[in-house]
C-alpha cells in the first residue's frame, strides 16, 4: 500500500511538473503570437495605417467593434491581446482605448447566458441573472462614465502615458524594459514568415491571421492549465472571500481571476452560486469587480512580448485597460449612489425576465446585437 502511494504521488507530482512546463510553453506562444500580430500588422500596412483606421476612429466605433469582437469570441484577454499587437504595429493609443473598453462590455455575456442554466426554477433564474448582469450594468455604467471623459479630457491616455513615462528613453520612443524579449520570441516570429515573403504585403495579413488564431489557441490553453493547477488554491480563496468585506473580495477575485486566467470563468462560477441561494448578489458584487481588474494580467504579459518604436504603446494600452478597472472600481464601488446603480437595474432587469422570458433575448439582442451593429452601420 505505502509503495502504491507513493508511486501514485509520484505520478502525481510529475504531471503537474509536465502541465507547468506546457503553462511556460503556451507563455511563450502568447508573446511569439503577439509579436506575429504586431510584425504582420507593420509589414501589411505600412503607410496606409491611417486610412485603415479612419473607420475605427470614431471613440463609439471603436467601442462596438471592442464589444462585438469580444462577444463573439467569449474572451477579453484574447481581443485585448489582440489589440495589444495592434497597437504595436501602429495603431493609435486613442484609437484603441475604446476598443478596450467595449472588451469589457463584451465579456459580460458568457455569465448571463450560464444563468440560463436556472430559468426552470423562477427564484433561482431571478437571482441568477440578477448575479450575471450586475456585471453587465457596473461595465456598462463605468463605459457611461469614462468614455465621455475620455472624449473630451484624455484622461485614460494622460495617466498611462504618465505611468509608461520612465520606460521611455531620451531621444526616441523605445523601451529599455522590454528589449530583453525580442531574441527571445524573434527567432520564432521569422521562422513562421520566411514562407510568407513569397507573397509579398499579402504575406502579413496572413501573418496577421496566424497571430490571432495563436493567440486564442494560447490563450484558451493557458486557462485550461491554470485551472487544472490552481482549482484548489482558487476555491480556497474563494471561501475565504465571500463575507469578509468588499475590499477582501475585491482583493481575492483579482487573485482568482489572475490564477485561472479567465473574469468568465470567475464570474460564471458565481452565478450558480448565488442562484441556488449559497451566497447573495451583494456578497458577489465585490469579487466580480476583483474579476474585472485581474484579467487585466494577459494583455501585460503580452505587452512584454514586443520590442521597438511601439514597444511603449503596447504597454501604454496594456496599463489603460488597468487604469480603467481599477479606477471604474474605486469611482462607482466608493460611491454609495453609484454603487447601487447596477444593483438596481440588474434586480428590475431579473424581476421583467422572471415574469416574461422574452425580456432575457430582447436584452441580449439589444446590447450585444442591435445597439452594436446599427452603430456601426451609421457610423460606416
Amino acid at each position: 500500500m505505502t509503495t502504491q502511494a507513493t508511486t501514485a504521488a509520484s505520478k502525481f507530482s510529475s504531471m503537474r511538473w509536465v502541465r507547468w512546463a506546457n503553462l511556460a510553453f503556451m507563455l511563450y506562444l502568447l508573446l511569439v503570437a503577439v509579436s506575429m500580430v504586431s510584425g504582420g500588422f507593420k509589414w501589411s500596412v505600412g503607410e496606409q495605417a491611417k486610412t485603415l483606421f479612419e473607420f475605427a476612429s470614431h471613440p463609439v466605433a471603436g467601442l462596438m467593434i471592442g464589444l462585438i469582437a469580444t462577444a463573439l469570441i467569449q474572451s477579453s484577454s484574447t481581443v485585448t491581446s489582440i489589440i495589444v499587437g495592434l497597437v504595436a504595429g501602429g495603431l493609435p493609443v486613442e484609437t484603441a482605448i475604446p476598443m478596450v473598453m467595449g472588451a469589457n462590455i463584451g465579456t459580460t455575456l458568457t455569465n448571463t447566458l450560464v444563468s440560463l442554466g436556472h430559468a426552470r426554477c423562477k427564484e433561482e433564474f431571478r437571482r441568477a441573472f440578477a448575479s450575471a448582469t450586475v456585471h453587465d450594468f457596473f461595465n456598462l455604467l463605468a463605459v457611461a462614465i469614462f468614455l465621455p471623459l475620455e472624449m473630451m479630457f484624455g484622461l485614460l491616455d494622460k495617466l498611462s502615458g504618465w505611468l509608461v513615462s520612465p520606460f521611455l528613453k531620451a531621444g526616441d520612443m523605445s523601451m529599455d524594459g522590454m528589449d530583453f524579449m525580442k531574441p527571445l520570441t524573434q527567432p520564432a516570429v521569422d521562422l513562421v514568415k520566411g514562407p510568407l515573403e513569397a507573397f509579398g504585403h499579402n504575406g502579413g495579413f496572413g501573418l496577421i491571421i496566424l497571430g490571432i488564431a495563436l493567440i486564442f489557441i494560447s490563450i484558451t490553453l493557458m486557462g485550461r492549465l491554470m485551472r487544472g493547477l490552481m482549482v484548489g488554491r482558487a476555491r480556497d480563496i474563494l471561501k475565504s472571500a465571500i463575507g469578509r468585506g468588499p475590499l477582501h473580495g475585491i482583493a481575492s477575485g483579482t487573485a482568482v481571476t489572475v490564477l485561472v486566467q479567465s473574469s468568465s470563468t470567475t464570474t460564471s462560477l458565481m452565478v450558480p452560486l448565488v442562484g441556488t441561494g449559497v451566497l447573495t448578489v451583494r456578497e458577489v458584487y465585490p469579487f466580480t469587480l476583483g474579476a474585472n481588474i485581474g484579467t487585466c494580467i494577459t494583455a501585460l504579459l503580452a505587452a512584454t512580448a514586443v520590442s521597438g518604436e511601439h514597444a511603449v504603446f503596447a504597454l501604454q494600452i496594456a496599463l489603460v485597460h488597468l487604469c480603467f478597472n481599477v479606477l471604474a472600481t474605486v469611482l462607482i464601488y466608493g460611491v454609495p449612489f453609484l454603487r447601487e446603480i447596477p444593483l438596481k437595474c440588474a434586480f428590475f432587469l431579473s424581476d421583467l425576465a422572471t415574469k416574461n422570458k422574452a425580456a432575457v433575448a430582447g436584452y441580449l439582442g439589444l446590447v450585444f446585437i442591435a445597439i452594436p451593429g446599427s452603430i456601426l452601420a451609421f457610423t460606416a
